[in-house]
């Protein structure tokens, strides 16, 4: 990263972009600038020098000088090759329901920028310029969520950010839904003129996916410090056993998201007292149910895929996906299938099962809690004792249930999408990826798990507010605190879901349960 101005920013010029300067792009709105390098130059020259002279000589260069996917037989002359009529971006126009979010798209963009700027596509510095300036200026594209198989790539969702560059479509901007053509006006921005090659080189990749894989592991980072803190509340309000996180278990089975889970755990119930004085002492009691006992063993199964996953999405970020590309030393044309999401596609099925289960984990804690037959003494449903109206309240009866039913509904997400590979146009893509499906699919159960741990969090707060000696865990304490400042405690029945939007948004956007500990 350089500087510009007083401000910091990225500057892409062929090299490796690393995953939190991706976020920082897509999500901060770190700044973007083309490298004006005399090697990235040249190497961007060299593969668009390639290109026309494949073009001048009569080589055949898919979607080029070809028809696209089954129709590549058809030939165009040098004449049409050149005028370069961006149809592609035209008749993939046909992307259906909600448009993907701002910070997914950014993603996306940026991964396209990083994809072209490689030098293997034979595209200009020019194109990287008007995608840098769409994303410092803050307009994203308008982009439908639904219409790719994940291979030849993000066609049709790529189309609609190709579009928006050349002044077609709509944008978000300034708060605002608008024509692209208004907003680049606004912006001092002219509309892009494509040269050949450019809209194919658009739309035949996977970076719609990666936009959305990248997003979605910064949400389950988040997912899971929250359910790490969830979790250790709901250890301190049923007088769990601090035992079951000891380093001396981690170290007999050395996976390390589980050791980091369980470091973390036991961090939080260091206490000014002896742990013993805090745990159940009826012989039934010697072990916790495994939603507690076994937290490091399931959550720590997120924090290990998130290991793996984050470098698969990080190369796949900054990988040439076109197709067709061009070997830079020899001008050679090079057909192949670098568009296939597949990586992204596993990374995501596994994302979105190992964020299931830690929904789950937590829906089960909050069973626990709100349960008579198994909280250690806590009053049923969490209600406050409060004169004689107690029978007539409910406490967290009804956020069980609800959370319940999101948990159900995560789990019945994380069929893989790999797993429904369908044989499209006219069986040219006879086997393809669902990358962005399962992206998609990742990025519902982030939505979905992040309702359950905000509604663990208010749980388990309630029924630390009612054992009434948080103090002598003072990281526990603090996290309370944090969470009063979102919402209070229920002392008579009223309506949470505000509670919950609110808890949601902590968990997404503050560093109530991250760093540390």
């Amino acid at each position: 990263m350089k500087k510009i101005g007083k401000k910091a920013a990225l500057v892409i010029d062929g090299g490796p972009v690393r995953f939190e300067e991706i976020l920082a792009v897509a999500i901060d709105g770190l700044p973007v600038r083309i490298g004006r390098s005399r090697a990235f130059l040249k190497r961007m020259e060299a593969t668009e020098k390639a290109l026309m002279t494949s073009l001048r000589k009569g080589v055949a260069v898919y979607g080029v000088n070809t028809g696209y996917g089954k129709s590549c037989g058809n030939r165009i002359d040098l004449a049409a090759a050149m005028k370069n009529d961006p149809n592609i971006l035209k008749f993939h126009g046909c992307g259906t329901g909600e448009s993907i979010g701002i910070e997914e798209t950014r993603a996306a963009m940026l991964a396209r920028i990083l994809c072209l700027a490689r030098g293997y596509s034979g595209v200009s510095v020019a194109l990287l310029e008007q995608m840098a300036a769409f994303l410092n200026e803050g307009i994203t594209p308008v982009v439908p969520c639904e219409g790719s198989v994940g291979a030849s790539g993000d066609l049709t969702p790529m189309s609609y950010i190709g579009a928006a560059l050349a002044g077609e479509r709509e944008v978000f901007y300034e708060g605002f839904v608008m024509p692209a053509a208004k907003a680049l006006k606004k912006a001092g921005l002219k509309p892009y003129v494509y040269r050949p090659k450019e809209p194919l080189s658009m739309v035949n990749g996977t970076t719609t996916m990666t936009g959305i894989a990248a997003v979605c592991i910064e949400r389950a980072y988040r997912i899971l410090d929250a359910a790490v803190y969830a979790t250790a509340l709901s250890v301190h309000a049923m007088k769990g056993n601090a035992h079951h996180y000891h380093p001396v278990i981690s170290e007999a089975k050395p996976f390390p998201g589980q050791t980091g889970v369980a470091r973390k755990i036991a961090r939080l119930l260091d206490s000014k007292v002896s742990a013993r004085r805090l745990e159940d002492d009826a012989l039934e009691t010697l072990q916790d149910p495994y939603s507690l006992r076994c937290a490091p063993q399931i959550l720590g199964v997120l924090a290990d895929a998130l290991s793996w996953i984050v470098p698969w999405v990080e190369i796949e970020a900054n990988s040439s996906n076109d197709n067709p590309i061009f070997d830079p030393a020899t001008g050679e044309v090079l057909m192949g299938g670098n568009f296939y999401g597949g990586h992204i596609a596993f990374a995501m099925d596994g994302l979105k099962a190992a964020l299931a289960s830690a929904a789950d984990t937590c829906d089960r804690q909050i069973a626990l809690l709100v349960n008579p037959n198994t909280n250690r003494g806590l009053p049923g449903d969490l209600v406050r004792k409060n004169g004689a109206s107690q029978g007539l309240r409910h406490g967290f009866k009804a956020m069980s249930i609800a959370s319940s039913a999101l948990a159900a509904e995560a789990l019945k997400a994380t069929m893989p999408a790999a797993s429904f590979s369908r044989s499209t146009e006219s069986h040219n893509q006879d086997k393809v990826s669902m990358g962005t499906i399962a992206a998609r699919d990742a990025e519902r159960v982030c939505t979905l798990a992040e309702r359950v741990a905000a509604i663990h969090l208010l749980a388990a707060a309630q029924a630390c507010d009612i054992r009434q000696n948080i103090r002598v865990r003072p990281l526990l304490e603090k996290a309370l605190r944090n969470i009063r400042l979102v919402s209070d405690p229920v002392i008579e029945d009223r309506p949470l879901d505000e509670d919950i939007e609110r808890m949601c948004a902590a968990i997404r956007y503050t560093d109530f349960f991250r760093g540390k500990i």
